[in-house]
């Protein structure tokens, strides 16, 4: 009885907060697919082409504590001089900011917590496309949203 009484405070007091961010709204903004050598390219596929993918990231403020989050995925194949596809995804959303978030957590919390969310459905709609393309679906790692804004940055810092 006492675990259960346990158990129920901690679910009132979880109730009682609200998330530091939240997503209000998510959305494919551009999404492209090239087969440039179908159907050849289908039947060329031993050895396996060498798959790249970037990712990158982006915030812009939409008013208020509210910010679009973008994730740009771009996964190429291919092998030696020949491309056996190009596909390329903007997957966003309109993130919430809860008020007492400081403002400057605002920024990496919009810009790691935000793509993290997103990446799950980024990640399907890409696999979807390279799919539908005729290709086995491309299931992309997951990926350290903390390190690449680290990364970005140490990029964006001046240089001595």
């Amino acid at each position: 009885m006492a675990d259960q009484d346990a158990g129920a405070a901690q679910g009132d007091a979880a109730e009682g907060q609200t998330p530091p961010l939240t997503l209000t709204a998510q959305y494919v903004k551009d999404l492209s697919f090239e087969n440039p050598d179908a159907p050849q390219s289908l039947g060329d596929l031993n050895p396996p082409p060498a798959i790249r993918v970037d990712v990158d990231v982006e915030a812009k403020p939409l008013g208020g504590r509210y910010f679009e989050a973008m994730i740009h995925v771009r996964a190429t194949a291919e092998r030696g001089e020949k491309t056996f596809f190009v596909a390329e995804v903007s997957y966003g959303g309109v993130c919430a900011v809860a008020e007492g978030v400081p403002d400057q957590h605002i920024q990496p919390l919009v810009m790691i917590e935000g793509p993290r969310l997103l990446f799950p459905f980024a990640r399907a709609v890409i696999a979807d496309a390279v799919r539908d393309g005729g290709f086995p679906p491309l299931l992309i790692n997951p990926i350290d949203f903390a390190a690449l804004y680290q990364q970005m940055r140490a990029n964006d810092a001046p240089k001595n």
